[in-house]
């Protein structure tokens, strides 16, 4: 018999029985998405970021074929400095396990694995999406069809702001998912808090969010929901200057054939190189940001079911 084996960090395993409030840490930004060594000392500061709102985190990885909801120091270590980490998403994720391989979680394999472990929250840096060109290349990530299926508030920067942001949000309406900007009338475009769409749906605290997807539970409605959260004022970058910097690097990125998985990790070290290391700053800001208010969504989760 197959059987997954499933494995819980004993914070995440304690959390679990105490019935604490969660918040689920994706693990590509460590092995992908960041230089070791400040990969995992980046990775422990949002762990710590969720810890100083009042809720656990669980950083999410499968290794050596097992999947690990929240990672010990060891465990965080050893990924940070692991080469040939798969990247996993829906499609690899089976694989990986079945095979005994190591992998870090993208958004759609870390709402899988969250949901699994009934965790409501997740927080990341940006979401994937429509890539441009898509009409011809249909590079689509699968983050679009995670969120329209699975269950589970993704918190992040909005849409990454290298990919095409008006299909991206053509795609989430016509798969049901709602997006919403939190305090922010304006989708924020990742490194800048002011993107070139309007949000949606805009919200102003945490617990209405929390209703929202419990609302959306008791209607039986599937999927989850992308929360838009701008980065901090003092990180920000304006899109002004980042556009020149993303149109840049996707035009090398088609003129060297980079393509599929490999795309997104490229073209981010490309603008961290084109910024002068500005973009990594702002990036390591936000994903902190998201984790702060991926917490405060939990803890606002626990008590309207309580």
């Amino acid at each position: 018999m197959i059987t997954p084996t499933i494995r819980h960090s004993a914070e995440v395993a304690k959390a679990l029985k105490a019935g604490e409030s969660l918040v689920a840490l994706e693990s590509t930004i460590i092995t992908h998405g960041m230089p070791s060594p400040q990969n995992v000392e980046v990775a422990r500061e949002v762990e710590q970021t969720v810890r100083d709102q009042g809720a656990v985190p669980a950083t999410i990885a499968v290794l050596d074929g097992e999947l690990h909801i929240g990672l010990d120091d060891e465990q965080l270590e050893m990924l940070g400095a692991a080469k040939d980490v798969m990247k996993l998403s829906r499609a690899d994720m089976a694989f990986a396990m079945a095979t005994g391989k190591t992998g870090s979680t993208t958004v759609s394999a870390t709402m899988i694995a969250a949901r699994m472990a009934e965790i409501a929250v997740f927080a990341t840096g940006g979401t994937g999406g429509v890539h441009p060109g898509a009409e011809t290349s249909f590079d689509i990530s699968a983050d679009l069809t995670e969120l329209a299926r699975t269950p589970v508030i993704v918190v992040a920067a909005g849409p990454k702001a290298i990919l095409d942001v008006a299909k991206t949000l053509e795609v989430l309406e016509t798969q049901g998912v709602p997006v919403i900007g939190y305090q922010n009338k304006v989708l924020p475009a990742f490194w800048s808090r002011q993107g070139d769409h309007d949000a949606p749906l805009v919200v102003d605290n945490p617990k209405d969010i929390a209703a929202t997807h419990l609302m959306r539970a008791e209607l039986g409605l599937e999927g989850g929901m992308l929360v838009a959260n701008p980065v901090p004022e003092v990180d920000d970058i304006p899109q002004s200057e980042m556009r020149s910097f993303i149109d840049r690097a996707n035009k090398e990125a088609a003129e060297r054939g980079v393509s599929g998985k490999a795309l997104t990790p490229w073209l981010l070290a490309r603008i961290f190189e084109l910024t002068d290391g500005a973009s990594l700053k702002t990036n390591i800001s936000l994903v902190k940001n998201n984790a702060r208010l991926a917490a405060e969504i939990a803890l606002a989760c626990h008590r309207l079911k309580s």
